[in-house]
């Protein structure tokens, strides 16, 4: 009986998540912005991809989601279901709130996502209503099922979202977004590309802030047992947050590394040696092909090549 009541709250609470997450996606000003839409596959993805861009492009004026796909209800290791979406929501609005970006999460279950025509009609819509000019996901061949079929998702819609008949309830764009992988380290069937380097290092604090706001997944360590529980004592959380908040930042600064020959081929040899943070995304075949001036524009806070 505890069990069959138990699930119900969590079916309740769960059905009033995804009507406060989902809903209308609101009518975008004619304002001439740009406007774009990240896919992640869990409420920390987006975020970790291309928040630091996000910081940028919000700051100009521009209009930029950050979408979940999954409702992240499997990823932690002390608590589930419907409580956790709840909580794991929350905790991207709040990024969301220091980005300056928008955030949506979809009542699709952690672990769950496939790529169905369903699927692929909700991002289309979502693509569409957002009349993105810029699309981002990670790369298909990613180590996490969720990850790799978002992916495949957002690829699938690269073609579709110009296809009048497909979805029509929604209209369809006029003009192809241009689709980008953020930056993996997976090396088959090949390593990524760095086609776009983003220096992050004047943004890399409130990035660091976005985050670890997702204490769920950064200092609680999220879904795998592997990781050490979170400690009760005050102290002890401090040390770990700083520590979580110090592995983060190392992210970002090989990711730079990685990406140092292409900095010093696109700002110089002086700034692109300088850099230390960044996040990079490589350019999807399947969408807009961009020329560099396309890039300039659609990336204006890039420095100049000195």
């Amino acid at each position: 009986m505890r069990t069959h009541v138990w699930l119900a709250l969590n079916v309740a609470v769960l059905m009033l998540s995804c009507a406060i997450t989902w809903g209308e996606t609101p009518q975008l000003p004619n304002d001439g912005k740009l406007r774009i839409i990240v896919f992640g596959a869990h409420p920390d993805d987006a975020e970790l991809r291309a928040a630091g861009s996000g910081i940028f492009w919000s700051a100009a004026g521009h209009h930029v989601k950050l979408v979940s796909v999954t409702n992240g209800d499997i990823g932690h290791t002390q608590m589930a279901g419907a409580p956790l979406a709840l909580r794991r929501t929350a905790e991207v609005e709040a990024a969301s709130k220091i980005l300056g970006t928008t955030a949506q999460v979809l009542d699709i279950h952690d672990g769950e996502v496939l790529p169905t025509l369903e699927n692929r009609r909700t991002i289309t819509r979502m693509i569409r209503e957002w009349q993105a000019d810029i699309v981002i996901t990670n790369r298909p061949n990613d180590y996490h099922p969720d990850h790799r079929y978002v992916g495949i998702l957002v690829q699938d819609s690269a073609f579709m979202v110009t296809v009048p008949f497909f979805c029509p309830d929604t209209p369809a764009l006029k003009k192809n977004p241009l689709f980008l992988y953020a930056y993996d380290a997976f090396q088959r069937p090949n390593p990524f590309q760095p086609d776009i380097v983003v220096p992050i290092d004047s943004v890399i604090e409130k990035k660091l802030d976005a985050i670890m706001a997702l204490e769920s997944q950064m200092t609680e360590g999220g879904a795998n047992l592997h990781r050490e529980p979170f400690p009760t004592n005050a102290a002890e959380r401090e040390a770990v947050t700083r520590k979580v908040r110090e592995k983060y930042r190392a992210r970002f600064v090989v990711i730079a590394n990685y990406c140092r020959d292409k900095l010093r081929e696109l700002y110089g040899e002086e700034f692109g040696n300088q850099v230390r943070y960044a996040e990079a995304f490589e350019i999807c075949e399947y969408g807009r092909q961009p020329t560099a001036d396309d890039i300039r524009q659609l990336f204006p806070f890039l420095p100049e090549k000195k």
